[in-house]
C-alpha cells in the first residue's frame, strides 16, 4: 500500500480558526468526489466526531507523547481507500510536552514531519498586516525540516488588509493558499471543556456544510491538493492497534458518555470483540450477557439529574458489578462513584460502586498528560502495567476512600492525587486511556 498524499493543519495558537478550516476543508474535498481520511494531532477525543461528520469517515489520533512507532504505525494504516489525508494539529504547531515520551513530545509538528505531511499554516490576522508574515517565517524556519504547504490568512477585514498581508507574505515567499474575511458566525460553540460534542450541536450538518462553501470561495482548493505530500511508512499494519478487554463489552455511549478514542474501538472490532452500547440518559441497561461494563468519560455533570434517577441503567450496572468486571474513565468514573455535586452545590447520587463523590462547585482546573502503573489489575491489564492516558476535567475530588488503582504521574514525572480508585469488581481511572506504555 503507497499512502495517500496528505497535508496538516495547525497554527500558532489556539483559537485561530484551524477547526473551521479543518471541518471545512474535509467536507469540501468530499464533495469534490475524494475519499478524505481525517486525523487529529494529540490527545483530543472531541475533534474526531466532528471530522467524521465532516469527511464521513472516521478520525483517528495520533500522539507521539503516547504512543510508541508501533501504534503510530497501526492507526497509520488506517488511510487505507483514502484519497487524501487532512489532519488537525492541537494548540500551536510546536506546543508540546518538556519531556520526551513514546516517540516525542506530543507536538503537532512531529506527527507532521513523521508522516511526511505539509504543514498549511492558519494565522489570524487580525490587527496586522505585514507583520503577519514575521510570525509565519518564524514557524517555517523553526524546523527547516518540516515540510511546508503555505498560509491561510484567516479574520481579514477588508481587500486593503488583505493587500498589505500578502505583500508581507510574498516578501517572505510564503505561498498564501487562501484569505478569509472576517464573519461572526463561523465559530463552533464551546463549553468548558473546549467545542460541545458534536452529538449536541443544534445544525451540524447545516453548519458544516457553510464552512465548505466559505472555504471553497476564499481558498485555492487545486493548490492545497497540489500541496499534499506523504513520506510516512509505507502499509503499516493494523495489527498494532490496543487489544479488547474482553469478548462482549457493553460501552456506555450517549450525550453523557462519549469520550473514547477512536483508535482503541477499531482495534477492539478488529481483533473480533463485541460492543454493545447502551444509553445510561435513555435508562438503558447493559447487556446482561457483557463480558465487560466500561463508562467513558463525557459530561455527567451536565445530566446527574437524570442519570441518578435512571433505575433500570443503575440496576443493572449493579448487578453486572455482583460478578464481572465493570470500569470507568474520568466522567465514567465518575458515575461510578456515590455522589457527584453539580456547580450549583446540588448532590446527586451516582451508582455508588465506588465511594468516590466529586464536586463541579467549585472548579479544579486538571489537564495533561498521565502515566499510570498499575497497582492492581483493572479490565485489558495485569498488575505492574504502565499505562499512557490523557486527563481533562474541572471537578475536585472531595472523598476516595477506596483503595488506589494505580500510581499517577503527569508528563514530568510529577506524582498527583488522582490516582484512580477500585473496589471488588470495579475500577475508574481519572484519565483516558490511549496505550499502553513501552517505556
Amino acid at each position: 500500500m503507497t499512502n495517500p498524499p496528505g497535508l496538516l493543519i495547525s497554527a500558532p495558537s489556539s483559537g485561530t480558526g484551524k477547526t473551521t478550516v479543518m471541518l471545512g476543508l474535509l467536507r469540501a474535498l468530499a464533495e469534490d468526489g475524494l475519499a478524505v481520511q481525517p486525523f487529529k494531532s494529540g490527545p483530543d477525543y472531541i475533534d474526531p466526531a466532528f471530522h467524521l461528520a465532516a469527511a464521513k469517515r472516521a478520525s483517528f489520533n495520533l500522539d507521539t507523547w503516547a504512543m510508541d512507532e508501533a501504534l503510530l504505525g497501526g492507526i497509520a494504516a488506517q488511510v487505507a481507500g483514502a484519497d487524501i489525508v487532512v489532519a488537525e494539529g492541537s494548540m500551536g504547531l510546536f506546543d508540546g510536552v518538556a519531556k520526551p515520551g513514546e516517540t516525542g513530545h506530543g507536538t503537532s509538528a512531529e506527527t507532521a514531519l513523521r508522516m511526511g505531511w505539509p504543514v498549511v499554516l492558519v494565522l489570524d490576522v487580525s490587527g496586522q498586516a505585514q507583520s503577519a508574515a514575521a510570525t509565519a517565517l518564524g514557524f517555517r524556519m523553526y524546523n527547516p525540516d518540516l515540510p511546508f504547504a503555505g498560509v491561510i490568512l484567516n479574520r481579514c477585514a477588508s481587500p486593503r488588509h488583505e493587500r498589505l498581508t500578502r505583500l508581507g507574505m510574498e516578501r517572505a515567499g510564503l505561498p498564501v493558499l487562501g484569505v478569509l474575511p472576517r464573519r461572526g458566525d463561523l465559530t463552533l460553540p464551546e463549553r468548558h471543556l473546549g467545542l460541545i460534542q458534536a452529538v449536541e450541536h443544534p445544525d451540524l450538518e447545516s453548519a458544516i456544510a457553510g464552512y465548505a462553501a466559505f472555504l471553497r470561495e476564499h481558498v485555492d482548493l487545486e493548490a492545497i491538493k497540489g500541496a499534499a505530500s506523504s513520506s510516512g511508512p509505507k502499509g503499516p499494519s493494523s495489527a498494532a492497534l490496543p487489544r479488547p478487554p474482553a469478548q462482549r463489552i457493553a460501552l456506555a455511549r450517549d450525550a453523557a458518555f462519549s469520550f473514547t478514542y477512536p483508535h482503541l474501538l477499531e482495534g477492539w472490532r478488529a481483533a473480533g470483540a463485541e460492543i454493545l452500547p447502551f444509553s445510561p440518559l435513555a435508562d438503558e441497561a447493559p447487556a446482561a450477557d457483557a463480558d465487560l461494563v466500561w463508562l467513558p468519560g463525557g459530561y455527567p455533570e451536565l445530566h446527574a439529574g437524570t442519570l441518578a434517577g435512571a433505575r433500570t441503567y443503575l440496576t443493572g450496572l449493579r448487578r453486572h458489578a455482583e460478578t464481572k468486571p465493570v470500569h470507568g474513565e474520568c466522567g465514567g468514573y465518575m458515575a461510578l462513584g456515590e455522589a457527584l455535586i453539580d456547580n450549583e452545590g446540588n448532590r446527586h447520587e451516582m451508582a455508588g460502586l465506588l465511594g468516590l463523590v466529586t464536586s463541579y462547585e467549585k472548579r479544579k482546573f486538571n489537564l495533561g498528560y498521565r502515566k499510570a502503573t498499575l497497582s492492581a489489575p483493572m479490565p485489558g491489564f495485569e498488575a505492574g502495567a504502565a499505562l499512557r492516558g490523557h486527563e481533562f476535567h474541572y471537578s475536585s475530588i472531595v472523598e476516595q476512600p477506596d483503595a488506589p488503582l494505580a500510581r499517577v504521574v503527569d508528563a514530568e514525572g510529577v506524582e498527583g492525587p488522582q490516582t484512580g480508585s477500585r473496589r471488588g469488581n470495579v475500577t475508574g481511572t481519572f484519565f483516558h486511556l490511549i496505550a499502553e506504555a513501552c517505556s
